[in-house]
């Protein structure tokens, strides 16, 4: 028999409602894999992110799907899906039952979501969640967020993995109560970063936010196969430099993010022959109250749009954001056709 050795290789992505997503497994079309948002804990496929959904469309998933045979398997406190050419993973720790600490916990957390790469032999993150209980709480004497981030760095210094240069996207924002969860997309080919002029890169900021830096870059170019590209925007928000602005005001805050994220789009523009625009990005809107979401769909729909796709396809969630001055978060993904140039480009 001959095999292809590229089957499977075009990895796509499409956002769903719950009812639509369950559609496809029950239709006998399994997912390879998605991360939902509001939907039930217990499906294997579709690992969810435990925070209370604000937007009027209910529950959602970002549904990933390729082509050939899925297998699913543990590697230490990992839950992964691979074809071959791709691999989603997830984590979840309870640091109570654990019994330990947000530093060691998330060191050990990416010390498996590593090995599972090397398992798999997919080397290549193209895109991290992160999600922890409490992230702007006291953990005796440093927040909990630069604990993580101490954890954090450490796996990726250990595992000789990009931890400044190089770093995946990904976000961390907080949730109310439950596990540390971590969900992450790997594949055989290596990202293209891409940082934001507007912005300091997280991994260089000042000793003043923690002893160790956030492990990240503002976005990442990678192909998916097909021909097309895939741009995952990390957690964006109202910094400048490296500095929370608008401190208190929701509303401004919001206008600066999506500044922030137009200034990503043109250098992520200048990395790729891919058109990629703000109205059609599939965002996930964190708001720290609950309160805020008109305010902040309000700016949202004046900007960009009312019946764009980004406004009509948001998925709200309820999160504490790194900062405890910040008040708002969008991360962001989309996919278009084309190619990408040389590394080089995409350097800020």
């Amino acid at each position: 028999m001959i095999v292809d050795a590229h089957a499977g290789a075009h990895l796509r992505v499409e956002r769903l409602s719950l009812d639509q997503s369950m559609a496809k497994h029950v239709g006998g079309d399994t997912p390879f894999g998605a991360i939902g948002y509001g939907t039930p804990a217990q499906l294997a496929w579709m690992p969810t992110v435990n925070a209370r959904v604000l937007s009027p469309a209910g529950s959602m998933a970002d549904v990933w799907h390729a082509d050939g045979a899925a297998t699913s398997g543990t590697t230490g406190c990992v839950r992964w899906r691979s074809n071959g050419h791709w691999l989603l993973g997830a984590i979840d720790l309870d640091e109570a039952a654990e019994r330990q600490g947000l530093a060691e916990l998330s060191q050990r957390a990416y010390r498996d979501l590593f090995a599972t790469l090397d398992q798999a032999a997919l080397p290549h993150l193209l895109r991290i969640w992160n999600y922890l209980p409490q992230i702007n709480a006291d953990g005796g004497g440093l927040e909990r967020y630069r604990q993580f981030n101490l954890g954090r760095q450490q796996a990726f210094m250990d595992a000789q993995r990009a931890a400044f240069e190089g770093a995946p996207a990904a976000c961390a924002l907080g949730i109310r109560q439950g596990a540390l969860s971590i969900r992450f997309l790997a594949g055989r080919t290596a990202p293209l970063p891409v940082e934001n002029p507007r912005q300091v890169s997280a991994y260089r900021y000042p000793e003043t936010y923690g002893p160790r830096s956030p492990t990240f870059s503002r976005a990442a170019l990678a192909e998916l196969g097909g021909g097309d590209v895939a741009l995952f925007i990390s957690g964006t928000a109202s910094i400048v430099g490296h500095e929370t602005v608008h401190a208190g005001d929701v509303r401004a805050q919001t206008h600066e993010t999506l500044r922030n994220l137009s200034a990503v789009l043109t250098a992520a523009s200048a990395a790729c022959s891919a058109a990629f625009n703000l109205s059609s990005l599939d965002v996930v809107v964190y708001v720290r109250h609950a309160s805020d979401v008109a305010a902040v769909r309000e700016v949202i729909d004046a900007v960009v749009g009312a019946h764009s796709h980004f406004a009509l396809r948001a998925v709200y969630l309820e999160a504490d954001v790194c900062r405890s001055d910040l008040l708002v978060e969008i991360e962001a993904h989309a996919v278009a056709p084309g190619t990408l140039h040389s590394r080089s480009h995409a350097q800020a």
